[in-house]
């Protein structure tokens, strides 16, 4: 007879307590015990407690290997069983008559009767458990949720995604919190009710005038949005959007002019200024281009029984010498050059350059919310987390790293794909290209998608803009990148000694080809791994999953409102068709171009959701959940958190010296997972 002590601890989270009956089997090199009630005098498993209890092992089961921890509803005379209570159980330790402490994190809700099973700790690599059963228990609890958490093909030519319809049908571990998902209805209740309140959800007709709009735009203020306000009309504020705006990631240095943009020097000479030319710039690397290429014919939408209009421009730009700004230099609608495809200039009539900026900043929005934001990042996100549930176990390295960083991810796209990307809802209803325009865009990029696209230090070098001055993106984004990429590196050196530890960790390689199949749709030509063959391959890649899923994130979704806020500056819709000749633009036409107060309210309730956390945050390298208990890997998560707290201190300086600070990549502010 053997004694042990058994410490247990229960979540702190609304209803992470429960009135079941909990029972303990230990597994061990001889053998397993029978059941043993976790049963003291009162209410055990409150919320937030840590409560010891005494068991006893009838026989000596050897060195503990698992421990089988058995949950059912407590029995009433004469009642029978009452109905089961979920639990969220933080971890058990076990003290042996012998030896230390073992610790078993769990860090999961236990929904039901039943039984689960945990392994000791220690973080091991499938190659590093030797013995027979706690090889068993890796490929049975792999297979347990692969059977939970399944693939399904939600759109052709899309990344796949998890088989559940609603929320509701999601299991308790993948979703919100009860805080979050309260304060979330919350916010779109209150926010709905103003602007029904107000008038300007059911109005279908266009806005009176610039004025007016001022009506929303007091729907909710912050800094972002104000200056949007106040400068939206700028040029170098239209042209400061693609580096720091909400979509930093499409601007380019430009080499040579491309053929079907013919700019002249004579049209650009006013902005370049005397003693220079189109191609003395181009050779200076001073100009650069944004094409929104992948718009060309795509499918618009229909909005309140009217045809929308899509455009696929050009924009030409040019960094002034010294610390000066960008400015843009011209701007074509289309990707075909001719009589009518004017490209529009600086030194044009006001509302003819106003419109073509216009028009650019609703490709903007097409392109950012469809391809930016959704496939990007929350679809992609989304293939890492299934994955990761999928073939790692609980005890393998990569999961407890990789498992903060998919936090609420399911849930969000789940309630996504209810509330947002299908016939009926807000994209449906309020954007100009529509959920078909969205579909056939995300299809098209998945064609074109590329691994360096996703690694930033590559996809800065790609796109030649590494010395471009005030890009905060680029300058925030590799500093966290960096850090990121240490902190993976000391992890993956704990756990594989060499490349062929890699090579050699099944577990692992099934994580990369299910990754490749099912979220790149097994596309050789991305350059998206189908395997890894070395550390140095396994760094890059753990580290794009978690900038993706972390800072890239947060810096394409946390300005959408502040983007959004003032429309003229991310109109979602035009209801007028590009202009095919200059010297017609007036104010009246601009307005007519702009979608409808209905659309335009729908779409700035969304984005401000959106850009909004609702409660139970976890920013950037924090871990409340410890799931390693080593003190190497400990040690590593101290050091990462530090390195934050230093670049955090450094964007705050640089901040309090902008007009406009750029806030979305400041740690703190950035959420470890895709939540929203």
């Amino acid at each position: 007879m053997a004694e042990f002590r058994v410490r247990v601890s229960t979540g702190e989270a609304f209803g992470a307590g429960t009135w079941d009956k909990v029972s303990v089997s230990i597994v061990g090199t001889r053998g397993e015990s029978p059941p043993l009630p976790l049963d003291n005098l009162g209410k055990e498993f409150t919320a937030g407690a840590e409560e010891d209890f005494q068991v006893t092992l009838p026989e000596d089961v050897g060195r503990v290997l698992l421990l089988r921890v058995h949950k059912a509803p407590p029995v009433l005379p004469l009642l029978g069983p009452l109905a089961p209570d979920a639990w969220f159980c933080r971890w058990f330790q076990l003290t042996p008559p012998r030896g230390g402490h073992l610790l078993f994190p769990c860090y999961q809700w236990l929904e039901g009767a039943g039984t689960l099973v945990l392994q000791e700790g220690t973080a091991k690599v499938s190659w590093a458990d030797h013995h027979p059963v706690l090889q068993q228990q890796r490929q049975e609890e792999l297979q347990a949720r692969q059977e939970m958490y399944q693939w399904k093909a939600c759109n052709p030519g899309w990344p796949h995604c998890l088989d559940e319809k609603t929320v509701e049908d999601l299991e308790l571990n993948i979703k919100y919190s009860t805080a979050k998902n309260a304060n979330f209805y919350l916010q779109a209740g209150s926010a709905f009710a103003e602007m029904k309140i107000k008038g300007l959800l059911d109005r279908k007709g266009l806005w009176r005038s610039l004025n007016e709009m001022k009506r929303i735009f007091n729907f909710q203020r912050t800094p972002g949005a104000e200056h949007a306000f106040e400068h939206w009309q700028e040029d170098a504020f239209f042209a400061s959007q693609f580096l720091n705006g909400l979509n930093p990631v499409l601007i380019r240095r430009c080499h040579y002019l491309p053929k079907n943009f013919p700019v002249t020097d004579a049209m650009v000479a006013s902005v370049l200024g005397p003693g220079t030319s189109l191609q003395a710039e181009l050779e200076k690397g001073s100009l650069f281009l944004v094409d929104h290429g992948i718009l060309s014919g795509i499918q618009t939408n229909v909005i309140n029984g009217k045809p929308q209009f899509s455009a696929a421009p050009m924009t030409l730009l040019y960094q002034s010498p010294g610390c000066g700004p960008l400015l843009p230099l011209a701007i074509q609608l289309s990707q075909t050059p001719g009589p009518n495809s004017p490209i529009f200039l600086p030194t044009d009539d006001k509302w003819d350059w106003l419109l073509a900026k216009t028009w650019v900043r609703n490709a903007e929005f097409s392109f950012h919310e469809a391809l930016t934001h959704l496939l990007h990042s929350h679809l992609l996100p989304e293939v890492f987390t299934l994955a990761t549930l999928r073939q790692l176990p609980h005890c393998h390295p990569l999961f407890k790293l990789l498992i903060p960083h998919t936090r609420y991810t399911l849930h969000i796209n789940t309630l996504a794909r209810e509330l947002l990307i299908v016939p009926g809802q807000v994209v449906d209803r309020s954007t100009g290209i529509g959920i078909e325009g969205f579909s056939e865009l995300i299809q098209r990029n998945m064609k074109q998608l590329n691994y360096s696209l996703l690694c930033l230090p590559e996809d800065i070098r790609t796109r030649g803009v590494e010395d471009i001055p005030g890009y905060y993106y680029r300058d925030d984004g590799m500093q966290i990148w960096g850090a990121v990429e240490r902190f993976v590196s000391e992890i993956i050196g704990i756990y594989y000694p060499s490349d062929e530890s890699v090579q050699d960790d099944r577990e692992l390689q099934a994580w990369v080809r299910e990754i490749f199949s099912k979220g790149f749709l097994n596309q050789e030509s991305s350059g998206i791994p189908s395997s890894l063959e070395t550390r140095e391959a396994l760094v890059q890649y753990v580290t794009m999953v978690i900038f993706t899923c972390s800072a890239k994130h947060a810096a394409v979704s946390a300005g959408q409102f502040d983007s959004c806020a003032w429309m003229p500056n991310l109109p979602p819709s035009m209801q007028l068709p590009p202009p095919t000749s200059k010297g017609l633009a007036t104010c009246e036409g601009f307005i007519a171009t702009l979608p409808p107060v209905n659309a335009t309210c729908d779409i700035i309730l969304a984005l401000w959701l959106l850009s909004k956390e609702p409660g139970d945050r976890r920013p950037l390298g924090t871990y409340p959940d410890e799931h390693f208990t080593e003190e190497a890997p400990r040690w590593s998560i101290a050091t990462f958190q530090s390195r934050l707290a230093q670049i955090s201190r450094g964007i705050q300086e640089r901040n309090r010296g902008l007009v406009l600070p750029y806030t979305y990549l400041d740690p703190p502010l950035i959420e470890n997972s895709v939540s929203i």
